[in-house]
């Protein structure tokens, strides 16, 4: 039977989760999910204090010794059996999180089935941490490394991936051998709270995870941050807050992973597939209703061929169909708050104004709910605020480039770091742009990079560390060396 609202909301567990035992806040306090299709109340849980983020470190602190002991093939079996459990629910977890962040059904089952592999693959790692032997120099001493959990971690998550984010840290700190504090982001807690039921349901110990929803996320997290009882901090969200978390963390020189904002260009040069440039510009522009970072921020199109592009992708974004993201045949669902749609028809109403075309789309849709029409704007100049700033939104600005060299400052002109697309059938070209571009990652000719296998970050004011990979793992481990005379 498939699920239906009534039966995926009552499942899931509406309390703090610290040390193994689900509780309400210390102070009572709640906290109200809200479905952004229609604005109203679908739950309410525990809105934590600072006295409860300090139980959850403690809690985390406590289990961290018999953790990081715990052998190798056990965290790997742990693992492997959450990830067939989560694949198995994915129709449940997929309607949890449509409902409190809006995406559409199909989308959330592929963000299930994205989030489930980074629990495959660290698995797989877990029993492949390793170290080295070798022979000093001066063959008197003999060197030994090994690699050891970095300890308690506190993990603040985003709303607009509420599964993946959370696997994506979760599981290389199973893998390692670290305890962990999850704060979920209060506008869509329900995911993360489902997925400590069904990591406590698979046998993970008491303590090694642990969960404190709260719409005072500064107020609760800076304690603990500050606390020289945490080893490690891992955030992903806009570079503002980091910024400010980074500062909080030097206190105690803290390990830090920091995935942060995006200014992502979709360079499309003369020579492009343009059929396959449209595909991975949909892909990389709508997927989770352009609320990623790794979206497609800016579309630089050489000049031969940017009305024949715009053309195309204005008519494919057009028929998108927007609706709530249960109901069958929608394409695009609400955005996250009336506050970020706000700032969207902010974005567009200056590029507008500023001399930008509208080809689809420009305006908020009717009805209730924090809806945006998709929208494709051509001849969008230079000092428009959305060429750079993160849009965030169903907004794709175009504006042409003349030559490669051109097409690479324009790309780079941007503090952010974090992904870029080159479009483009020219094989020298490819090592040329990839090798000038500013980010932490490329995408060639495709419109999505995100790889469970495959290091996720970006550079500059996108932040530092990796996630996924085999880098993934060594966000989490210490390495030790040993001296052995003999």
């Amino acid at each position: 039977m498939a699920p239906t609202q009534k039966s995926v909301l009552s499942a899931v567990p509406t309390g703090l989760f610290i040390g193994g035992q689900w509780r309400a806040a210390s102070g009572g306090a709640t906290l109200d999910v809200h479905d952004p299709s229609t604005g109203r109340t679908i739950a309410t849980v525990a809105d934590a204090s600072v006295a409860d983020g300090d139980a959850a470190l403690t809690a985390a602190v406590a289990a961290q010794a018999e953790w990081a002991a715990t052998p190798p093939r056990d965290r790997s079996e742990l693992l492997r059996s959450a990830f067939e459990l989560l694949v198995e629910r994915t129709e449940q977890f997929a309607l949890l999180m449509t409902l409190e962040m809006g995406k559409p059904l199909a989308e959330a089952r592929g963000e299930v089935a994205y989030g489930s592999e980074f629990f495959r693959w660290f698995a797989e790692e877990a029993v492949r941490i390793g170290g080295r032997y070798s022979t000093a120099p001066n063959g008197a001493t003999r060197l030994m490394t090994m690699k050891q959990p970095v300890g308690p971690t506190l993990m603040i998550t985003p709303w607009n991936f509420p599964l993946a984010m959370g696997t994506r840290k979760i599981g290389p700190a199973i893998a390692a051998g670290c305890t962990m504090v999850v704060k979920p982001a209060a506008e869509t807690p329900l995911t993360m709270l489902a997925l400590a039921g069904l990591l406590e349901e698979v046998g993970l110990p008491k303590g090694v995870l642990n969960v404190v929803t709260t719409s005072r996320s500064g107020e609760v997290m800076e304690p603990l941050i500050r606390d020289p009882r945490l080893r490690k901090l891992t955030f992903t969200g806009s570079t503002a807050v980091g910024q400010r978390l980074v500062e909080q963390s030097a206190e105690q020189l803290l390990r830090v992973s920091m995935e942060l904002g995006g200014n992502a260009p979709f360079l499309v040069f003369e020579d492009a597939d343009l059929d396959r440039a449209v595909d991975g510009a949909m892909l990389a522009k709508m997927r989770n209703i352009g609320e990623a970072c790794t979206a497609a921020n800016r579309f630089h199109v050489h000049e031969s061929v940017a009305e024949a592009f715009a053309e195309k992708f204005a008519a494919r974004m057009g028929a998108l169909t927007l609706g709530k993201g249960t109901k069958k045949g929608v394409d695009v669902g609400p955005l996250i708050t009336e506050k970020a749609r706000t700032g969207v028809a902010d974005l567009v109403e200056d590029a507008v104004a500023k001399g930008a075309r509208p080809l689809t789309g420009g305006r908020a849709a009717d009805g209730p709910g924090w809806f945006y029409e998709p929208t494709v704007l051509a001849d969008v100049p230079a000092d428009a605020r959305m060429m750079r700033e993160e849009i965030f939104g169903p907004v794709a600005p175009i504006a042409t480039f003349a030559t490669e060299e051109e097409a690479i400052r324009l790309a780079n002109s941007t503090e952010y770091g974090l992904v870029a697309y080159v479009f483009t059938t020219d094989n020298a070209r490819v090592f040329r742009v990839a090798e000038a571009l500013e980010f932490g990652m490329v995408g060639i000719n495709q419109g999505i990079v995100s790889n469970p296998a495959a290091p996720f970050g970006g550079v500059k004011h996108s932040g530092f560390g990796r996630e996924g990979g085999f880098e993934g793992i060594e966000e989490y481990l210490e390495t030790k060396y040993v001296g052995i005379a003999l």
